[in-house]
């Protein structure tokens, strides 16, 4: 309906759509800003002083993504200490790795580079929040910020992130554009954690790829990449398993991810683009308690940065270069709606 037609039956757009700032008040929270989302269905909280960062997402009420055992949280003191980090890190709907490295802690000339990078903690500046009427009766949610990773003497990579959402498509688009902001050549690691989690996520779920070949990261997950495509039930202490997937994509280099949960009747998928982001990583943890799956397209594997020089992978930003990226997460329900994206995955292959 247009704009005269939808403001016939509402009061307040609120009633569908609102971005609210907030500033929680408790625990390891405490003082932290986000921002909180609802449009239509899906519901979400970006964490506005961890890179714009999504803490949650739910639809219909269901929560979809994973939430670590420290919970939700600020910027600690642990945060960039090595493989002390991972006290801080919450996972959420999904989480950003990089710039200087994804991966696990190392240490390099003297310098340490902590678990999975620091812009999952670095807070956002010019934070935006609005939501838009259009005059054919659109309505949009856009987040806006601009998060800097820079050392005196060092790097300066700005990350300037866009997020939107439209009432009614059960989508979430993230814009993400990243510039090397200095007089010389920078690496650029970049890896977007994102992670399912109970109840959306059961030992019934699926994971649809267009997966051209896929191996373990190491012995132990190699040995059981057979079971990649399918969640099992937890299990007390289980050992986490990492795959490496290459993707097929299309012509334009667009491919897709599918989670399924076929007892809920809910899939979700992730749109994005193999130029800058070649690889798609797939973290498995069946232990009880640390129960996920993390869904990760990168421009890089799950290793430190070293790795990555040694192997010749490691992706540079020239001065002031840019690079961008676009994600696209939509939520489909109904067997006709996921079988679709099924097919639209089995045809990249």
């Amino acid at each position: 309906m247009n704009k005269k037609d939808l403001f016939r039956k509402i009061g307040s757009i609120q009633q569908l759509a609102y971005a609210r700032p907030i500033v929680y008040r408790e625990g390891r929270s405490e003082w932290m800003n986000a921002i909180e989302v609802k449009c239509g269905d899906i519901s979400f909280h970006a964490q506005s002083d961890k890179c714009l960062d999504l803490s949650d997402l739910s639809y219909k009420g269901l929560n979809l993504a994973f939430l670590a055992k420290p919970g939700l949280e600020g910027r600690n003191a642990y945060d960039t200490a090595g493989a002390e980090a991972q006290r801080s890190i919450m996972c959420g709907f999904f989480f950003t790795c990089g710039l200087e490295t994804i991966c696990s802690p190392f240490e390099e000339d003297g310098k340490p580079y902590p678990m999975h990078g620091r812009m999952r903690t670095t807070p956002a500046e010019h934070v935006g929040n609005d939501v838009i009427t259009e005059d054919d009766g659109t309505v949009k949610v856009v987040l806006t910020g601009e998060m800097r990773e820079a050392e005196l003497f060092g790097e300066n990579m700005v990350l300037r992130r866009r997020i939107e959402t439209t009432l009614g498509e059960n989508r979430i688009d993230l814009y993400d554009e990243v510039e090397n902001q200095s007089y010389r050549t920078e690496p650029l690691m970049l890896m977007y954690h994102c992670n399912m989690g109970y109840p959306f996520l059961d030992e019934n779920c699926e994971l649809v790829l267009p997966s051209v070949s896929v191996k373990g990261r190491e012995d132990y997950s190699e040995e059981h990449k057979d079971g990649w495509a399918h969640m099992d039930p937890p299990a007390d202490n289980a050992r986490e398993y990492v795959f490496i997937h290459e993707v097929a994509s299309d012509e334009n280099k667009d491919t897709k991810a599918l989670f399924i949960n076929p007892e809920l009747s809910i899939g979700l998928v992730i749109s994005y683009n193999t130029e800058n982001l070649p690889y798609f990583n797939e973290w498995k943890s069946t232990a009880s308690g640390d129960y996920v799956v993390g869904l990760e397209p990168a421009n890089g594997i799950p290793m430190n940065r070293q790795y990555h020089q040694e192997h010749g992978m490691l992706q540079y930003l020239e001065p002031f270069e840019k690079k961008s990226y676009h994600l696209s997460f939509t939520i489909v329900e109904g067997t006709k709606a996921i079988e679709e994206a099924r097919r639209e995955i089995e045809a990249l292959g």
